[in-house]
């Protein structure tokens, strides 16, 4: 089965990342998934002189939206593009944030109903009050045989449904946790593009990243001073980072009383905000010796501590990330860490067979799709308009502008003040004529229901709920229909837009 992708660039240019020194901590291999049922991909890390292209992502039910495997997919791009380039070992590395606490993000997943419809699934809520555990201590429980044979009710029966299934059901246990099921799953998944998925839980990962957050904290009023004029400016320039800075938070969390909770600066010392309890800078030291797994870098913090374990030189990003990541180059700099080069992922769209021949049949283009509710509609009713209506329509708009015009000059010779008269008697003429073409293109309409329902259901898998569709529909129902060629043709969409995005690269292949 072809698969139509068109891409949809976040940046038309993308800067060209520079080498460092390279080399990675043996140690970080215990914090790397080892893929079900393909070859181990961390080897590439420990050759001489390895460099590292990072992305990185929260848990998601089902490996979350398209744009978490976008983003997986695009540091195998630019890993292989930077590896031609400087003929050095460049390994795609993708963080997986399991010691994130949004619950809400975590436990729904969305996909195209049979009907066309959007089928939206949640596991279950979470109290407002409740412990905010991360989601790599967060139990699935026995909800997610619910909503797992939900979308196995709504998969083709045909293709790669049983392996897209048996894939998820390997991971997705009542006994698993949400961020366990979401790095198995994902690595299994991406492995064989040779991505290596890191899993931010992991102790050893967490006692590598400790001296990090430690400094942050020591630093924290340093790193606050030159964060909130810059935010006032990023945000007085259009491009609000959309991070809350200032008010004493550090860029650290603790995991207490109250779940994962955000540090905050008490006079010598630093408090939980959600639970009130207080440390010293001793506490918290030893705390990271200890039990480094209980610490935690909020988003500003999260690229530093990448940058200071792993030799990245590339930090790919979405969107949001890209704004917020504007924000950090004072962290770095206090922290004395090198900054990785922020670099936009590649977007696209999945354009299936039904959407191509419901666009063939009405001659849509996507940007019609991706356009407002209605005007599509109504371009198709209005296509069917009589000839005669059609012609008596453009005639009387004609006849309108002429009369009224010769009118007005006949009206201003006799008195300027009766122009404003009879341009408000035109003005209602033509709104006239618009209102008879507007009820019988409503008429047509209604005697078209079904074919303008097509049009509505091939926006639908488009643009679901009026959003884009890889931050709505998970993965699963492209890899049922595709297999292993869905990632496929994604990569080389990704690459061939990499290879003409990225600036400072004479040959283009």
């Amino acid at each position: 089965m072809s698969i139509q992708l068109v891409t949809t660039p976040l940046r038309e240019r993308v800067p060209l990342p520079t080498p460092r020194a390279g080399g990675v901590d043996p140690r970080l291999l215990e914090a790397a998934v080892v893929p079900v049922g393909h070859p181990d991909p961390r080897a590439r890390l420990l050759q001489p002189g390895a460099l590292v292209v990072t992305t990185g992502q929260q848990p998601g039910l089902f490996t979350g939206p398209l744009y978490t495997i976008y983003k997986a997919i695009s540091i195998v791009a630019l890993a292989r593009q930077l590896e031609a380039l400087w003929q050095r070992t460049v390994v795609p590395v993708f963080w997986l944030a399991t010691d994130d606490h949004d619950f809400a993000e975590a436990n729904r997943a969305a996909w195209p109903a049979p009907d066309g419809s959007v089928r939206h699934v949640t596991l279950r809520e979470r109290a407002a009050d409740a412990v905010m555990s991360p989601m790599y201590r967060e139990v699935l429980g026995a909800d997610i045989a619910t909503v797992l044979g939900a979308l196995k009710g709504d998969l083709p029966g045909d293709g790669f449904a049983d392996e897209t299934v048996a894939w998820l059901e390997r991971h997705y246990r009542p006994e698993a946790t949400v961020g366990g099921a979401y790095a198995g799953a994902l690595a299994e998944l991406v492995a064989p593009l040779g991505v290596v998925c890191l899993d931010a839980g992991c102790r050893s990962l967490k006692q590598l990243a400790a001296p990090v957050m430690v400094r942050a904290l020591a630093q924290a009023q340093a790193i606050e001073v030159p964060l909130v004029p810059l935010a006032a400016e990023l945000a007085r320039q259009g491009e609000d980072p959309g991070v809350a800075v200032g008010d004493g938070a550090t860029l650290v969390f603790l995991e207490g009383a109250q779940g994962r909770d955000r540090l905050v600066r008490a006079g010598d010392g630093f408090r939980t905000r959600r639970g009130g309890e207080s440390f010293t800078a001793a506490d918290l030291s030893a705390i990271a010796a200890a039990e480094p797994e209980r610490l935690s870098p909020n988003v500003l913090l999260r690229p530093v501590v990448e940058s200071a374990v792993l030799p990245t030189v590339a930090y790919v990003a979405g969107p949001g990330e890209l704004r917020y990541l504007a924000l950090t180059p004072p962290v770095y700099a206090a922290l004395g860490v090198d900054r990785q080069l922020p670099v936009a992922r590649w977007s696209g769209l999945v354009i299936e067979p039904r959407v191509e021949r419901v666009m063939a049949k009405f001659g849509l283009t996507v940007g019609d799709l991706r356009g407002p509710d209605g005007v599509v509609e109504s371009r198709i009713a209005r296509s069917q308009l009589p000839e005669a209506a059609t012609a008596s329509i453009a005639r009387l708009r004609r006849a309108l502008e002429e009369e009224y015009g010769s009118l007005a000059a006949a009206a201003v010779s006799i008195d300027p003040t009766l122009e404003k008269t009879v341009q408000g008697a035109r003005g209602n003429a033509v709104r006239g004529v618009e209102e008879i073409e507007k009820k019988l293109v409503q008429h047509l309409k209604k005697r078209s229901e079904t074919e303008l329902g097509q049009v509505a259901r091939a926006r639908n898998l488009v643009r679901p709920d009026g959003k884009p569709q890889e931050r709505v529909f998970t993965v699963a129902p492209f890899l049922a229909r595709n297999g292993p060629a869905f990632l496929e043709a994604v990569l080389a969409e990704a690459r061939s837009w990499y290879a003409g995005a990225l600036e400072g690269v004479g040959t283009r292949s």
